[in-house]
C-alpha cells in the first residue's frame, strides 16, 4: 500500500505516513483518535493525534478534496480566518487492494468548538446572538475578500471564545471559490443560503431539546441577515459631506476601527462645483485591534482580546507616567509586568482551562468586579489569587475536551462550557 500512497502539502511531515491509511477512517485505532467533539458533517471525520498536536481527517472525493485544500491555502494567504490546510492523501488502497476515499487534512484549531458543543440544554439566551454576530462578521470578512462560500451555515464553521462573545472561523470550504470581487447576485446567494441553514439548525436544535421551543428561529435568521446588511453597509457604502465638514473623515475611519476594521485606502472625489466630499473605503480589512498587538507585543490574538489589551496598554501608560513615552516602550514595559506577570502565576495544571490571552481578559474581567463589590481598587497579584481559586480552577479544559463526545457535551449546563 505504502508504495501506491501519494501526499500533496506545502510541507510533508513525515510522521504522516505513520496513519493507518490502508484503513477506512471510521475504523482507524482509539489509540490515535482523539474523542474531540464533532460537528455535523455529510462525510467522515475524525480527530487524531500526531505527534505532539492534533489534526482533522476528512474523506472525501479527489476532486473535492484539492479543490478544498487549494480554497483554503488561498484563505490562509490573505489571513481570512479558516482552518490551515496539510495536505491531500491519495492513493490509499486497502490490504486487500481495494480502493478507498481519499483524505482532506487540516490543523486542528485549539480552544474551538462546533456550534452544537456550545449549546448546553440550559444555555444562556444570549449566546445565540453571539454566535449569529460571530458568523456575520466571518461571512462579511469573506465577502470583503472576495470568496464565495456557498454554504453558509453554523456547521460548516467552528467557535472560538473571544474576549466574553465568539470568533468565528470557516471549517469547510468544499463550494467556495475566490474571485477578485463578488458580485450582487453572489452576495445575496451566500445570505439567503446563511439565513435558510441557520434556521434549520436552531429548529434541529429544538428538535432534540437543546434549544427552548419559545426561541424563534425564524427571527434569528431574520436578524443575521440584518446585522449583515448593516455591517456591510457600513464597510462600503460611499459618504458625501461638505467641505467644512471634513471632520467626518476621521469620524468614518474611527466608526470602522470600533468595528474591528482597519481602512487601508480611501477614495475621496469632490462634485463639480467642489462643494461636497465622497468618501469610501477602498480596502478594508479586520483585525485593527489584534494587528496592533501583534506588532507591539508579537503576540497573535483575537480582535475582542486584543482591544481588551489595547485599552488595559493605554490605562498602564497613564497610571505609570507614560503618556509621552512611545506605545513601543510602553507596550514592552506592559507585556512584561502586567500580561506576562499574570498569566505566569496561572499553576500549571490549570493552564489548559483557556487560552492565555483569554484569561487575561477574564482577569481583568474578575477584577472589575470584585473591586466594584469592595469599593476599592483590588491590587492586581491580590485579583489574581482570587480569580485563579473563585473563578479558573471551576471551569473545563478549553484545550480540546479530550475524552468528552459531542452528546456529553450537549448535556452540559452552559455555565459548565463558558
Amino acid at each position: 500500500m505504502a508504495h501506491s500512497l501519494q501526499i500533496t502539502a506545502a510541507r510533508v511531515n513525515p510522521e504522516l505516513l505513520d496513519l493507518p491509511w490502508q484503513l477506512p477512517l471510521d475504523t482507524w485505532p482509539d489509540d490515535i483518535v482523539a474523542a474531540l467533539p464533532r460537528g455535523i458533517s455529510r462525510h467522515v471525520v475524525r480527530f487524531v493525534h500526531l505527534g505532539g498536536r492534533v489534526i482533522a481527517v476528512k474523506e472525501i472525493g479527489e476532486k473535492v478534496a484539492y479543490h478544498e485544500y487549494e480554497m483554503l491555502r488561498n484563505l490562509i494567504r490573505v489571513d481570512a480566518p479558516a482552518v490551515e490546510p496539510i495536505a491531500v492523501i491519495t492513493g490509499r488502497v486497502t490490504p486487500q487492494g481495494e480502493p478507498l476515499n481519499p483524505a482532506l487534512v487540516t490543523e486542528h484549531l485549539s480552544y474551538s468548538l462546533p456550534y452544537r458543543a456550545v449549546f448546553g440544554r440550559h444555555q444562556r439566551p444570549a449566546t445565540v446572538g453571539r454566535l449569529i454576530d460571530a458568523l456575520t462578521v466571518l461571512m462579511v470578512r469573506l465577502h470583503l475578500l472576495g470568496f464565495f462560500w456557498g454554504d453558509v451555515s453554523l456547521s460548516n464553521t467552528l467557535f472560538r471564545r473571544d474576549a466574553g462573545e465568539f470568533a468565528a472561523y470557516l471549517v469547510d470550504a468544499e463550494t467556495g471559490e475566490m474571485y477578485d470581487e463578488l458580485s450582487e447576485g453572489m452576495r445575496l446567494y451566500d445570505i439567503d443560503v446563511a439565513r435558510t441553514n441557520i434556521i434549520g439548525e436552531l429548529m434541529d436544535l429544538q428538535a432534540g431539546g437543546i434549544l427552548p421551543e419559545e426561541v424563534d428561529t425564524v427571527e434569528i435568521g431574520n436578524a443575521f441577515v440584518q446585522r449583515y446588511e448593516e455591517l456591510w453597509g457600513e464597510l462600503t457604502k460611499e459618504t458625501s459631506f461638505g467641505l467644512d465638514e471634513r471632520w467626518r473623515v476621521n469620524d468614518r475611519v474611527k466608526r470602522l476601527n470600533d468595528l474591528g476594521f482597519d481602512v487601508s485606502e480611501l477614495s475621496m472625489v469632490t462634485d463639480l462645483e467642489g462643494a461636497h466630499i465622497s468618501i469610501q473605503p477602498m480596502v478594508v480589512d479586520a483585525g485593527h485591534f489584534s494587528r496592533q498587538i501583534m506588532r507591539l507585543t508579537g503576540m497573535d490574538v483575537e480582535e475582542n482580546q486584543a482591544r481588551r489589551m489595547m485599552h488595559d496598554m493605554e490605562q498602564y501608560r497613564a497610571i505609570t507616567g507614560q503618556s509621552d513615552a512611545p506605545l513601543s516602550l510602553v507596550a514592552h514595559d506592559w507585556l512584561t509586568n502586567v500580561f506576562e506577570h499574570a498569566v505566569s502565576r496561572v499553576p500549571r495544571e490549570l493552564s489548559g482551562k483557556l487560552e492565555p490571552a483569554e484569561i487575561f481578559h477574564q482577569l481583568l474581567d474578575h477584577r472589575w468586579f470584585i473591586s466594584e463589590k469592595a469599593h476599592k481598587d483590588i491590587p492586581l497579584d491580590e485579583a489574581i489569587c482570587s480569580f485563579i481559586d473563585n473563578v479558573l480552577r471551576h471551569r473545563r479544559d478549553e484545550r480540546s475536551y479530550i475524552g468528552m463526545d459531542t452528546e456529553e457535551l450537549e448535556g452540559l449546563n452552559s455555565d459548565e462550557i463558558y
